[in-house]
């Protein structure tokens, strides 16, 4: 990697989802980043995509449910079908609830592990309910690099569409922990953000990504960052400000000493 940094082919952001704790939706999560509202106390406490049935949507866990309400969201806003798309699923811990439930019951009870807990524990879990539910047999993707979670989800889906994808879903989530995991591996609230991407197109806003060992630009945190820091996607937070805003810079964490920084061009 050179000093001046390692460029990627610029992007094009089609549509956007987004689901949070207070936020249901991209619209009132942009708006909050903006400064122009905040969290609403009586907004839903779990996502409800129409993606899954009633009797499934009670079952599958609020990681689940905030991935595919995100996803369903950008798919609409870009008038994509889903069934056609590659999918990226970047989660920083997967279901820790889940996580601590299924060691819970094995500490005190190892036989009467729930199957459907065990399902739904896997990293992948989303991908596969969301492949599944909207009967895409496109390629699917799972990604956890704690966190640089969300900056790596962007370079894969980069690298992706630099290898011929025409367009990639890339959905950015995470949900609460819980019990003695709790204390090492923190999250609190939900957060999900979705994106569908393209190559970018002359005369049209893009997204130009470069790696580099240096963090070049901070955005200032505000009502958002105060919202959702102690959220384990909050890496993804100045991202979301930049697109609340329509243009701008940030860099993101990428890994060890390396950052990703993103410009939005109008």
């Amino acid at each position: 990697m050179s000093a001046a940094g390692t460029g990627l082919p610029p992007l094009q952001v089609r549509g956007i989802g987004a689901w949070a704790s207070g936020m249901p939706g991209w619209d009132a999560l942009r708006a909050v980043a903006r400064g122009e509202a905040t969290p609403a106390a009586d907004a839903p406490r779990r996502p409800a995509p129409e993606l899954l049935p009633p009797n499934e949507r009670r079952r599958a866990p609020d990681s689940v449910l905030l991935a595919l309400d995100a996803a369903q969201s950008a798919c609409r806003a870009a008038d994509a079908d889903p069934a056609t798309l590659s999918s990226i699923f970047a989660s920083t811990h997967g279901d820790l609830g889940i996580t601590d439930a299924l060691c819970s019951t094995l500490a005190r009870e190892p036989t009467e592990v729930s199957p459907i807990r065990f399902h739904n524990s896997v990293h992948n879990a989303a991908a596969g309910y969301w492949t599944i539910g909207c009967g895409c047999r496109a390629p699917s993707t799972a990604i956890s690099a704690y966190r640089a979670t969300f900056a790596q989800g962007l370079v894969e889906a980069a690298l992706q569409l630099q290898a011929g994808e025409p367009a990639v879903l890339l959905v950015a989530y995470d949900s609460g922990s819980e019990g003695p995991l709790a204390a090492v591996s923190k999250s609190s609230g939900l957060f999900g953000l979705a994106l569908v991407l393209t190559h970018a197109q002359p005369g049209t806003p893009a997204l130009h990504l470069t790696l580099g060992p240096q963090r070049d630009t901070a955005i200032e945190p505000g009502p958002l960052h105060a919202a959702l820091a102690a959220n384990a996607m909050s890496p993804a937070l100045d991202f979301a400000v930049l697109l609340a805003r329509g243009a701008g810079r940030c860099s993101l964490e990428a890994g060890t000493d390396a950052w990703l920084g993103v410009e939005l061009a109008p």
